[in-house]
């Protein structure tokens, strides 16, 4: 298997109509495409009769009404949401007044880590900090609903709260922005935390759904397979940065450029938090040094006695 990952940007849902897309699954398109939204936000109703609604989403009124309309003559009577990213969860409010459904999530939104002396969370203005749910979900926790069964799991990396779902009589998994058919995820610190990613990839490819609806794009398809893939993927990418800081000390601008070759100008900022990612990780297990802290303007180098491998 090699590290090709197998895209797929096909996604042809209009915003704001309801669309069956899999057994007891109807999605709804926001409309705020963008470079790290793809065509726009994927809210889901599952069930029908008494319903519930994943990740309503945008605080936009035209969404709400969408979502509103598409479950005109059922009861929603829960919410859940994956994390507290402002293009996932500032609908919730809107929602709950509209319904009175019990909102369930992992829980506010947090850093991934302390932050360092004199940093500042680069991603506060997309985190949704007013954000609380009715009920703080566990790992493995199950709610059932009429003629669903949804069982949380959790998997951080994205965000600190970010939670998945499995739908048990579908067999499949919502997987929020953790795993996406049209791109990979952005893990950002202090926002995200590469080792936490990394390790709820792992937690995902030894689950059995073999597809997921993500909030972002289509459904991925052969999931564990493809959740493989990204693994490979990232273990590649922190290869290059090591080979990189192999011919000398670097700072981040510069392994960017060595890294994303052909990168949209747009990500550029996303593509540095990445990498710092991936430095964070890689200074905790010993393989990297920099001075101080791990911070997005500092220098790196190969670790002169690596720590040995756990």
């Amino acid at each position: 298997m090699n590290d090709d990952i197998p895209y797929n940007k096909t996604f042809d849902l209009m915003p704001g109509q309801a669309e069956e897309v899999a057994p007891r699954v109807r999605a709804i398109v926001a409309d705020n495409p963008g470079p790290f939204t793809f065509k726009g936000t994927v809210s889901y109703i599952i069930g029908r009769g008494k319903v519930a609604i994943l990740d309503p989403g945008p605080d936009d009124e035209a969404h709400v009404a969408a979502l509103l309309d598409a479950v005109r003559g059922e009861t929603v009577t829960h919410i859940f949401v994956t994390h507290t990213h402002r293009d996932h969860s500032p609908a919730v409010p809107r929602i709950k007044a509209a319904t009175g459904a019990t909102v369930y999530a992992e829980g506010p939104h947090r850093p991934a880590r302390p932050l360092h002396i004199g940093e500042t969370n680069r991603l506060d203005a997309s985190a949704d900090l007013e954000f609380r749910p009715d009920v703080a979900l566990a790992d493995g926790d199950v709610v059932t609903g009429d003629g669903w069964t949804i069982e949380a799991v959790a998997t951080p990396g994205h965000t600190a709260n970010h939670m998945a779902y499995a739908f048990k009589e579908s067999d499949l998994l919502f997987s929020g922005d953790h795993v996406m058919a049209w791109a990979t995820t952005i893990v950002a610190p202090p926002d995200g935390a590469m080792s936490d990613y990394m390790a709820s990839l792992a937690k995902l490819a030894r689950r059995s759904e073999p597809v997921y609806l993500p909030g972002h794009g289509g459904p991925v398809r052969e999931a564990p397979r493809f959740v493989e893939r990204l693994i490979i993927h990232r273990r590649r990418r922190e290869a290059s940065i090591l080979r990189r800081l192999g011919e000398g000390a670097a700072d981040i601008p510069t392994l960017v450029r060595a890294i994303y070759i052909g990168l949209d100008p747009r990500l550029v900022g996303a593509a540095a938090l990445s990498v710092l990612a991936h430095l964070e990780d890689l200074f905790a297990r010993g393989l990297v040094a920099t001075d101080g802290a791990p911070a997005i303007g500092g220098t790196y180098r190969l670790a002169e006695f690596p720590l040995p491998a756990a």
